[in-house]
């Protein structure tokens, strides 16, 4: 049922400082939208990257597959910072004590 709310905004942005490479998503993270979270990740070659996710208001498995092809992408590189949301998805889905992913 529409609730006549506007939809759900996402945003997906990158910027390089040096060799390091921090991509900030918002909104939903889900199947529509999680290809373009790993691309703007990839577009830029860099030795470090941090994804930040504390703006993002949902994450679904579409989302978690592409955060793990970006760990394996980043061995040892890869800084994940989470929402609360992202923390308790990663968390039920047995993901939540990697060595990517900050503390909350």
């Amino acid at each position: 049922m529409d609730q006549g709310g506007a939809p759900p905004v996402f945003s997906a942005s990158a910027e390089t400082d040096g060799d390091h490479l921090r991509v900030v998503v918002a909104g939903e993270v889900d199947m529509s939208t999680a290809d373009t979270m790993l691309q703007t990740a990839l577009r830029e070659p860099a030795a470090r990257i941090t994804l930040d996710l504390s703006a993002v208001t949902f994450f679904d498995s579409a989302a978690i597959h592409a955060l793990v092809r970006l760990a394996q992408q980043f061995p040892g590189t890869l800084t994940v910072l989470p929402s609360r949301q992202v923390r308790r998805v990663l968390d039920i889905s047995g993901l939540g004590d990697q060595s990517w992913l900050s503390p909350a």
